[in-house]
């Protein structure tokens, strides 16, 4: 006789598919994910940093040997080249790193009283720094590893063309640019809290993080591997022909990172933090005090 199928309820966990977490749910969780990043010793913190500076230098590095094709067609590389990019912040979620644009969401923690004003500046500054390092070691690696020589020295060219796209903008501009970028960034790194799975957080974050990459956005972190990396590969002689070259130099990195980095924290916080702390925290909240003063 066939055996009749045992009901949901019957099954073994294991058996069950998790539904991603609710948006109130993933509120929560931030909240919580902030006090453990805020009371991170600091040895710690910095190597984690150091690890999600490096992993984001890869997907760079994966998206710049894409750029060095000039046979692809515009949409078609950017497009391309996005998707190779997500790999940095799928090492940094699934490997576990502390990355400086997604730990703008440490407001929702500041704004529940969860963590001091203090340990969110010593958590940004020692992880803004962590990822600098990181990104200039991988950069390194990257030089002394020759890739820049691929496709007979056009991913050297486009290495340097890059880095010169990110310095001639006006510094407003590459602000905003700097906004949009880690409004998508600080999305992406959202969906992953509410993922349950490996597969949820890989699929999960490839548009919004492929789409920052495409429409050209500024994310701080990427930076600090594609404008090292162009000065290194326009000191070694490549993009002799890229219009603009002369104005790569060490002092136009800093104008970019400046800019992108204070837009990827006007990005995380004012857009992404602060619109679901008020969307999802801000009762929370107000119940956990009223409950702690009848409490008392």
């Amino acid at each position: 006789m066939p055996v009749e199928p045992k009901p949901m309820h019957d099954l073994p966990a294991h058996h069950l598919v998790p539904d991603a977490l609710t948006p109130e749910q993933i509120e929560s969780k931030a909240e919580h994910v902030a006090i453990s990043k805020a009371n991170m010793s600091l040895i710690k913190l910095f190597v984690l940093a150091m690890f999600a500076g490096a992993f984001v230098a890869l997907g760079a590095a994966f998206f710049t040997v894409v750029m060095g094709d000039a046979q692809m067609g515009f949409a078609a590389q950017r497009a391309l080249g996005g998707l190779c990019f997500c790999l940095g912040l799928e090492l940094v979620l699934l490997c576990g790193a502390e990355l400086f644009t997604g730990n703008a969401l440490m407001v929702l923690g500041k704004a529940s009283g969860k963590i001091s004003g203090r340990g969110l500046v010593r958590n940004w500054s020692i992880v803004w720094l962590g990822n600098f390092v990181g990104a200039l070691m991988l950069a390194a690696l990257i030089f002394m590893s020759n890739l820049q020589g691929m496709n007979g020295g056009a991913v050297g060219d486009a290495m340097v063309s890059l880095a010169v796209g990110k310095v001639a903008p006006a510094w407003h501009t590459l602000f905003f640019k700097g906004v949009l970028c880690n409004l998508l960034v600080c999305l992406a790194v959202w969906i992953g809290f509410g993922a349950r799975t490996t597969a949820d957080k890989v699929l999960g974050i490839i548009l919004p993080v492929s789409a920052f990459v495409v429409m050209g956005f500024e994310h701080c972190v990427a930076n600090m591997f594609f404008l090292p990396m162009g000065l290194a590969a326009k000191a070694a002689g490549f993009g002799a022909a890229v219009a603009g070259a002369e104005s790569l130099t060490a002092g136009s990195m800093l104008y970019n990172l400046s800019a992108a980095t204070l837009g990827n924290i006007a990005g995380g916080i004012l857009i992404v933090g602060v619109g679901y702390w008020i969307a999802y925290g801000r009762e929370a909240h107000k119940h956990e005090t009223e409950v702690e003063k009848l409490a008392e």
